[in-house]
């Protein structure tokens, strides 16, 4: 889950960071009387679930209410990215001395999170030189503790109060990444004031989508909330298939990317789920959907998303391609496909164009497609030509 902007510095508030104040406007009209409360010099800020907003033209000054007001016209209702702006913050213009990123993320390599601090914060913090950036892995049952993040702060030059501020602002940081389940979480910029404050002038948080369940206290506050894995906010199918895979704690039958393909895709087993997408647009399939399904969810989560996916305009045929299951049951697989086709009113021999979950109940997998009247698939063929397969089937139901 990415939050918004604002989202993302309540949050972090309620460690103790300390950020500019944004007022969250939705029309020209309330951006012209939040401007009025304000005052002037003020930024206006298109609130999107991604960054880069600076050099896309979605972060706009204004020295005048007129300029205010322009700017919100030209911000409210444009399309960003493929995302409709809806919302902008208005906050105070602050004077500051310089200006910090400061992140923490996982390190996929080290399986530990890594916390970040360069002197180039702001928009070109990709192209900060070596000597400006320091990184330092964490235990994440203990945190960063202040005396590192200063530590990371010397390192790059920091001195004086600034260099003691970093150190704590670091541990906060890191407190908040582990209390939230987060993925990543970015304070750029972080600025040093006149007076040697630091403050956050931009945040943004991601956060595990499968540990919602626990944070579900602290997120109620932020307003409404739109968990996505797509850097966008999700579609219609793709909120229906969330619906889906909360409706039994039980495996994951619901992590759905929508894309315009007319070949439906019940994939899964770790990383084979993106060879398989991969595969299957290598060989001239255009999928309809990315998904991920393992953990052996129940018979009716993977009918509901079967029927789901295969209602879906467009959809001629659903391929199912697992790697080898283990803990999954490849029969359950088998019952809830058959299940979700009937659903959707098809025919299950003509809508599944090719099933192959080797592994796990295997055998009784294949009686179960078999009297279905579909040939079921194992070891005997790759993850490669089974997705072949599917796009040649699909494409023969097409002509």
């Amino acid at each position: 889950m990415r939050l918004l902007e604002y989202q993302s510095k309540k949050l972090l508030s309620g460690f103790g960071l300390i950020f500019t104040k944004p007022t969250v406007v939705e029309s020209v009209q309330e951006a012209q009387a939040a401007v009025a409360r304000i005052g002037l010099p003020a930024v206006l800020k298109a609130q999107v679930p991604f960054g880069g907003r600076g050099k896309a033209g979605a972060v706009k000054f204004a020295e005048t209410v007129d300029a205010a007001v322009t700017a919100a016209k030209a911000l409210l209702g444009v399309d960003l990215r493929g995302t409709k702006v809806n919302a902008i913050s208005i906050e105070p213009k602050l004077d500051f001395d310089q200006a910090l990123y400061v992140g923490i993320a996982w390190d996929t390599v080290e399986k530990s999170p890594i916390a970040l601090l360069s002197l180039s914060g702001g928009v070109d913090v990709e192209s900060s030189p070596a000597d400006g950036l320091a990184c330092r892995s964490f235990d994440p049952w203990v945190g960063l503790v202040p005396y590192q993040g200063r530590q990371m702060g010397a390192k790059i030059g920091l001195k004086g109060r600034t260099l003691v501020r970093v150190g704590d602002v670091l541990a906060k940081l890191s407190e908040a990444f582990i209390a939230c389940d987060g993925v990543t979480m970015e304070i750029n910029p972080m600025v040093v004031t006149a007076n040697g404050e630091l403050v956050g002038l931009d945040a943004h948080v991601e956060i595990e989508d499968d540990a919602l369940y626990r944070q579900s206290e602290k997120l109620e506050s932020l307003g409404e909330l739109a968990p996505t894995v797509a850097g966008r906010p999700p579609t219609p199918l793709e909120l229906e298939a969330q619906r889906i895979d909360a409706i039994d704690h039980r495996g994951v039958a619901g992590r759905v990317v929508e894309f315009d393909g007319a070949l439906a895709l019940l994939i899964g087993g770790g990383g084979a789920s993106l060879t398989i997408f991969d595969a299957i647009q290598r060989h001239g399939g255009q999928p309809a959907n990315y998904c991920e399904v393992g953990g052996n969810p129940t018979e009716e989560k993977v009918a509901a998303l079967t029927a789901l996916l295969l209602t879906k305009p467009g959809v001629k045929k659903m391929a199912v391609i697992m790697n080898v299951v283990n803990n999954t049951r490849a029969d359950v697989i088998a019952r809830g496909v058959i299940m979700g086709a009937e659903k959707a009113g098809k025919i299950p021999s003509e809508a599944i164009s090719v099933f192959r979950v080797p592994g796990n109940w295997e055998r009784e997998a294949r009686d179960i497609m078999a009297a279905a009247g579909i040939e079921a698939h194992g070891r005997e063929i790759s993850l490669d030509e089974a997705a072949r397969l599917a796009v040649e089937r699909n494409l023969a139901h097409v002509a």
